[in-house]
């Protein structure tokens, strides 16, 4: 009955998306913030047993445990504080503890989640495909983040991604099984060999393994049509902004830049407009 209902009213549809996806976006704060700090310390573990070392015990801390605080009082964050966007503007931007700044990314992964999810909702209606579209955003939004702080895409996101767009288009929602297949092939080697030719002739490593495994995992959603698109695309705004923060910013040429965002904002540009780009760029997506 409720999926009839919502195909019959559109509005009402992308509505609850759109709130969904404000509160989605809450968690990806979460992700965001927690995910690498929980890694660095499952390696700083991992390395201790190597070395031998006795492991002390540690606060249990994952995405659930401990409760969210503030990073300069450590008060706990009430309910009524959290409420996607509207706790932020209600609060003009700070702790209603100790008054530090709240950073506005926040709101903004909030308001980004919410406004894509219910993007996804309007353009492919109430289908398989917008709920795939929508776990694709919340993928890309959290690794892009990740990436922009710490230079790391974790094999946790990656390689769920890579395998929920496989299953998706076993039913073929968004390309043939075997498109993605061979998408998800071709995404990794293509980004694989330029690794490897890039290091052979510098003698250094011009991107992580983890932008191969995004890549795979966006030939495994939008198949290997799209990939000519979102390489071009990443690659283009990548050099822009790079060249962009040496001039204006003083930013170091030897100093990496995280290409994992690029590659994101390229996959949700395939995913809502990919047709019509490939087509105007000459590609058949």
């Amino acid at each position: 009955m409720y999926p009839e209902v919502l195909q019959a009213h559109p509005a009402l549809a992308v509505t609850i998306a759109t709130v969904l996806g404000l509160l989605v976006g809450s968690f990806l704060n979460v992700v965001i913030y927690r995910l690498p700090r929980m890694l660095e310390a499952e390696w700083e573990q991992q390395a201790a047993e190597l070395r031998g070392e006795s492991v002390q015990a540690i606060e249990r801390f994952n995405l659930l445990v401990p409760r969210s605080r503030c990073p300069g009082c450590a008060r706990p964050i009430a309910a009524h504080e959290n409420i996607p966007v509207l706790s932020y503007l209600a609060l003009r931007g700070r702790c209603a503890g100790c008054g530090i700044r709240i950073p506005p990314r926040y709101p903004l992964v909030e308001a980004l989640t919410g406004a894509l999810f219910g993007l996804a909702v309007w353009h492919f209606g109430w289908t398989p495909a917008a709920g795939g579209a929508m776990l694709v955003t919340m993928a890309l939004i959290a690794m892009a983040f990740i990436d922009l702080d710490t230079q790391l895409l974790p094999d946790s996101l990656t390689l769920p991604l890579l395998w929920a767009g496989l299953l998706f288009n076993l039913w073929g929602v968004f390309v043939p099984l075997e498109s993605a297949v061979i998408g998800a092939m071709a995404g990794y080697l293509s980004l694989w060999s330029v690794y490897w030719v890039f290091r052979l002739v510098t003698g250094k490593e011009g991107m992580g393994f983890g932008d191969f495994k995004l890549l795979a995992a966006l030939g495994a959603w939008f198949g290997w049509q799209a990939l000519p698109v979102i390489i071009l695309l990443s690659s283009l705004v990548g050099a822009a902004v790079g060249l962009s923060l040496m001039l204006f910013r003083g930013h170091r040429r030897e100093v990496p830049i995280p290409f994992g965002p690029y590659l994101a904002g390229a996959g949700l540009l395939a995913l809502f407009v990919g047709r019509p780009i490939g087509n105007w760029m000459g590609f058949a997506v």
